[in-house]
């Protein structure tokens, strides 16, 4: 999975911190969804939407697992 959360993070002037205590995770959360390590459930990726003004789509992009081989 590859992910934009950071560059709109950091637009916004929002801290890991923040934006953990805003969708109710860990900054440890927020640092391996930036990270393309972990994939996020549908709820918590609305809610990342929603606090940083951006669409799922915009933030997260979830590649074919066959185009990766």
């Amino acid at each position: 999975m590859k992910t934009k959360m950071k560059e709109h993070r950091e637009k916004l002037g929002i801290t890991q911190e923040a934006l953990a205590e805003k969708v109710d995770v860990s900054r440890q959360t927020i640092l391996f969804l930036e990270k393309g390590k972990y994939n996020p459930s549908l709820r918590l990726a609305y809610r990342v939407s929603r606090v940083l003004n951006a669409t799922i789509e915009e933030l997260f992009s979830f590649e074919d697992e066959a185009s990766e081989k």
